[in-house]
C-alpha cells in the first residue's frame, strides 16, 4: 500500500458548487449538499454514557453539513471499546441524544446515528471485568486505547447461539435511534469492529456457517443489515466498509473475496448510502486495484460517500468524474464548526491539532 496525494490540499477550485447541491438519498431522504460531517469517536459522554449538553452543542453547530453522521453509538454495554462513549441502548441514553437531534433539526440539520459494537478491540475495564466477544479467540495486538497500558485480551468466541441475540441488539438500538429523533442509523461494519471482524480472515477461523467461506463470513453482516432494515426501513440505513485491513486488523490476501461477494448482496438491500471507512484514501492496496473507493464504486452502483483525508478541491474533482457522490470530512469539522462557510466562501481552514480532541468546540 501506498499514500499517492498531499493531505493539505489548498482550496482552489471554480466548481466547488458541485459540492453545496442537494443531494436525493431516496424518496424519503434528500439532504441539502454533499458535504457530510463524518463519524469521529469522541470520548465525551457522561459516565453513564449519555450525550452531554456539550455534545448537543456540538453537533449543533454543525448541522449546515449535508448529513451528520453521530459519533460510534455503543448498542450495548458489551459493546463499549472507549471510555465515555455514547451508548443507545438505555432510556436515559435515548433522551440524552433526542436533545442533540431536536437541536440539529432546529437548526436546518439531518442526522444519522452510527451502530457500534467494538468486539475485540476492547478490555475488561469498559465490560464490568468481562472479556470481550469476537467472532474467534484471537486477540488484537497492541495497547488499549485511552487506558493505562493495557494489552487487548484474548476475546471470548461467540458461541452461535448468542449471534441471533446480537444482531436483534443492532435492530432495537437502530429503532432507539428513530426514537431519539435521528433521520437514520449507519451500521458501523468497519475498522475492525465486530460485524468487520467476520469480514476478514485474521480474526474470524469460525468452521460454522459464519466462516470458513466468503459467503459464510458475510452473513453476520447481512443478517445485521437485514434486521435493521426490518426495524427501521431501508431508506434510513447507512452502512461503513473498509475492505482493506489496515487498523484493528492484520491483512489477509483473501479479504477481498469476501467483500466481492458481499457488495453485490448490499446492493439488492436498496440502501440510503455506502460510506468508505478510510483515514487517508489516497492508499493504494494492490488486492483492491486501487484505493479501497475507487474498489466500492467498482462493486455498488449506490450512493457512495467518500472519507479520508481528502480537501474539497479533491472532492471537488471526483465528483465531477463520478468517482463517488457525497464527501466526508472528518478532522476539519472538528477544528471547523464553521467548515461549510468557509468552503463556500474560500477562507483558510483552522489546522486540526490533536489537542482539540479534549473539548467539544
Amino acid at each position: 500500500m501506498k499514500s499517492t496525494h498531499k493531505i493539505n490540499h489548498p482550496i482552489n477550485s471554480d466548481n466547488l458548487d458541485i459540492l453545496f447541491e442537494p443531494w436525493t438519498l431516496n424518496k424519503t431522504l434528500t439532504i441539502k449538499n454533499r458535504i457530510i460531517m463524518a463519524p469521529m469517536t469522541r470520548c465525551l459522554a457522561d459516565d453513564y454514557l449519555v450525550p452531554t449538553q456539550d455534545m448537543v452543542d456540538y453537533y449543533a453547530r454543525r448541522a449546515d453539513a449535508g448529513l451528520i453522521i453521530s459519533e460510534a453509538t455503543v448498542i450495548r454495554a458489551d459493546g463499549q471499546g472507549y471510555p465515555n462513549t455514547p451508548g443507545i441502548y438505555s432510556q436515559a441514553q435515548i433522551e440524552g441524544w433526542r436533545q442533540v437531534t431536536q437541536k440539529v433539526h432546529d437548526n436546518g440539520g439531518k442526522i444519522f446515528l452510527q451502530l457500534f459494537h467494538a468486539g475485540r478491540v476492547s478490555h475488561p475495564v469498559h465490560l464490568k471485568g468481562e472479556l470481550p466477544i469476537a467472532p474467534s479467540s484471537i486477540a488484537l495486538d497492541g495497547v488499549v486505547s485511552r487506558t493505562d497500558g493495557f494489552h487487548y485480551p484474548v476475546p471470548r468466541a461467540l458461541t452461535i447461539d448468542e449471534i441471533p441475540p446480537l444482531v436483534e441488539s443492532f435492530a432495537i438500538a437502530a429503532k432507539n435511534a428513530i426514537k431519539a429523533g435521528f433521520d437514520g442509523v449507519e451500521i458501523h461494519a468497519a475498522n475492525g469492529y465486530i460485524i468487520d471482524q467476520f469480514l476478514h480472515w485474521q480474526s474470524n477461523r469460525r468452521t460454522d456457517k459464519y466462516g470458513s467461506t466468503p459467503e459464510n463470513m458475510t452473513l453476520f453482516a447481512l443478517e445485521v443489515v437485514d434486521a435493521v432494515i426490518n426495524a427501521v426501513g431501508a431508506d434510513r440505513v447507512g452502512i461503513r466498509l473498509s475492505p482493506a485491513a489496515y487498523l484493528h486488523m492484520d491483512h489477509h490476501q483473501d479479504d477481498v473475496e469476501v467483500f466481492r461477494y458481499l457488495l453485490p448482496q448490499l446492493v439488492k438491500r436498496d440502501l440510503a448510502y455506502l460510506h468508505t471507512g478510510m483515514f487517508d484514501d489516497s492508499m493504494h492496496f494492490d488486492d483492491l486495484d486501487g484505493t479501497v473507493t475507487s474498489f466500492l464504486r467498482k462493486n455498488y452502483n449506490g450512493t457512495l460517500i467518500a472519507s479520508g483525508s481528502y480537501s474539497s478541491d479533491d472532492a471537488v474533482r471526483a465528483i465531477s468524474k463520478k468517482l463517488f457522490n457525497l464527501i466526508a470530512f472528518g478532522r476539519s469539522f472538528i477544528a471547523n464548526p464553521d467548515l461549510i462557510d468557509k468552503i463556500k466562501s474560500d477562507q483558510k481552514l483552522v489546522a486540526y491539532d490533536e489537542s482539540m480532541l479534549a473539548t467539544l468546540f
